[in-house]
């Protein structure tokens, strides 16, 4: 378990907080906050800037209004905004405090708050204030509910005969502890020995027997890989939209966004069975084996490693690979998500341009800040994490004789840096770690990390009979290198590869293509394919389009799509020590 420093908090009584929604309705979460113990002229408190697993100063403190607070015998006291985040009262001799302030909450995401009169999500960073310097503290919260809501449910601790009041230790606990207000559907399954519940909010066409068994599973393979499960009871969140997605992991509970009638769905049952995988595998990887600026949290600021391939690449490994475990997944159905990864990221001209190292440390200002350019510039530490992940379990297993894997390094990792020092890695000290187990040296893999170079998959592959093919080489297929969108009738150029045609011919991100060799192009773009299809690359083709309300033409040439097409196909004479690490690597547990 992360947490703070308390070397400055000596048996303090815990800090109080008192939720309610007056105004549901109006997306507002009213905030009463007790502080006892005060010492000083004044005392200053903040707001997180950012919360942990989402890699983005999201500026939570715009969302407060109204803050007035009050000692004893209720006189108002002094305050003043010091920081953007921090607020400095005026104790006057007051031992003890409440502080009242409003939260605006009403972004749909698994990291923010969104409140309405069905229901209340609250994201701990975005909502409640801490003492400065006081993380370490602990804390007790009370939720009012509105009374249209019935249930709560949240990974923190309840208070014996205190109906809807919690306990988290310190601040690291309370700021990773989800809340959910509401009336929603709530089932339960027993799994690694560990009570999971189960809230869904939003409806949707989910079997909740099904869930139970397959939920349990995947629980199950991912517990069975670290050889314990670190919690004593566990939360999903569920919100089921129109269209949903994404997950956001917590010490013991996650928040899941889902479609609501995707369920019903083979893709989509599977997808969400992959999301449930990915976040539960966070209970290990990040949120207790972490890259060292992972934990004790600054949160007032960015908090920069070079290790999200790890923290997140690895587990966006292992989300599908549990999947494929637990046998939801044939073979063929888990070499596709890999291809598909592949494709996402030697498609990429991005790729090229920034190391996957570089993807990790800039999460805060790119990953998290995409723009029509994105793809041209950088790279997604989840995608190509997730290769490295597949190419050092494949290099493992094959120096070892199929003895050991990337398992064995990700439980000795745990084991190592979390059990025995609860601290975390440093770059040096995971790549040691994974050597001393595969018994080789993986300068190869972290190479590749550490620049743009692009892998020679099928050296790894060989090892378990299997072979890397992009089914359009050898093939000419025209391509300018553009991707549109149709948006109020007019196509709209969405983006432009790196070095392509368009790129290279001065085709702009939100041009307006009116017209392609003198014929006018409708909204879906038919024209302009056909025009480019039935083409040779080589030939120029006379783009008029409209920039800024300006009409102009343009002159492209047709060239060479650099698009691949990626596939894992098995060799055509595998030997036996080929079959039995592909065996090793790829069988249901």
């Amino acid at each position: 378990m992360i947490t703070a420093s308390i070397s400055n908090v000596v048996a303090q009584a815990p800090v109080k907080f008192e939720i309610s929604f007056k105004e549901p309705q109006a997306h507002y979460a009213e905030v009463k906050m007790q502080i006892s113990d005060i010492k000083g002229a004044y005392i200053d408190v903040k707001m997180p800037v950012w919360t942990p697993g989402s890699y983005l100063v999201r500026e939570f403190s715009k969302n407060v209004e109204g803050f007035e607070a009050v000692g004893t015998d209720s006189r108002q006291l002094a305050s003043k905004k010091i920081t953007k985040n921090t607020w400095r009262v005026f104790t006057e001799k007051a031992s003890n405090i409440t502080i009242a302030y409003r939260v605006y909450a009403y972004e749909v995401s698994v990291r923010t708050s969104f409140i309405d009169q069905a229901h209340a999500f609250l994201s701990p960073a975005g909502l409640f204030m801490y003492v400065d310097g006081q993380l370490g503290r602990s804390a007790e919260v009370t939720i009012q509910p509105h009374d249209a809501w019935s249930r709560v449910s949240t990974g923190l601790e309840p208070v014996a005969g205190k109906q809807f009041t919690y306990t988290a230790p310190n601040f690291d606990v309370l700021f990773d502890s989800p809340i959910e207000v509401g009336n929603q559907d709530v089932f339960e399954f027993m799994a690694a020995g560990v009570p999971h519940e189960v809230a869904m909010y939003g409806g949707g066409n989910y079997d909740k027997e099904k869930l139970r068994n397959d939920m349990a599973l995947i629980v199950e393979r991912a517990a069975a890989i670290f050889g314990e499960n670190p919690n004593k009871r566990y939360v999903f969140i569920v919100h089921n939209y129109q269209s949903g997605g994404g997950g956001l992991e917590h010490l013991n509970s996650t928040v899941l966004g889902a479609s609501r009638f995707n369920y019903a769905t083979e893709n989509g049952y599977k997808s969400f069975l992959s999301l449930v995988a990915h976040e539960y595998f966070h209970l290990w990887n990040i949120k207790r084996l972490r890259p060292a600026a992972l934990g004790p949290f600054d949160y007032d600021k960015e908090n920069y490693t070079t290790n999200l391939w790890i923290g997140e690449g690895f587990t966006a490994y292992y989300d599908n690979l549990l999947v494929r475990r637990a046998g939801f997944y044939s073979e063929e159905d888990y070499l596709q998500t890999l291809a598909a990864d592949v494709s996402a990221v030697e498609n990429r001209p991005g790729n090229k341009v920034q190391p996957l190292s570089e993807s990790s440390f800039d999460a805060w200002i790119k990953y998290y800040r995409p723009d029509e350019n994105s793809i041209n510039t950088g790279v997604s530490y989840y995608n190509k994490g997730a290769l490295m992940a597949m190419l050092m379990d494949i290099k493992i297993l094959q120096a070892t004789g199929g003895e050991k894997g990337l398992d064995d390094v990700m439980r000795e990792a745990y084991t190592t840096f979390y059990k025995k020092r609860n601290q975390g890695f440093t770059d040096e000290e995971f790549k040691e770690l994974a050597e001393k187990i595969a018994g080789i040296s993986l300068d190869d893999v972290y190479q590749l990390v550490n620049t743009t170079n692009s892998p020679d998959y099928n050296k790894y592959l060989q090892h378990v009979g299997l072979e890397l093919i992009d089914l359009n080489a050898g093939y000419e297929i025209p391509d300018i290198g553009i991707k549109t969108s149709h948006t109020d009738g007019k196509l709209l150029v969405q983006t432009v590869l790196r070095d392509s045609e368009a790129w290279n011919s001065g085709i702009n991100v939100k041009d307006e293509l009116i017209a392609v060799n003198g014929y006018r192009i409708d909204g879906t773009g038919k024209e302009l394919d056909r025009v480019i299809q039935s083409g040779k690359v080589g030939d120029s083709v006379k783009l008029i389009i409209a920039r800024d309300g300006v009409i102009q033409e343009l002159s492209v040439v047709i060239g060479t799509s650099k698009i691949g097409k990626y596939s894992f196909m098995p060799v055509q004479e595998s030997s036996p020590e080929q079959q039995k690490l592909k065996a090793r690597w790829l069988a249901e547990r």
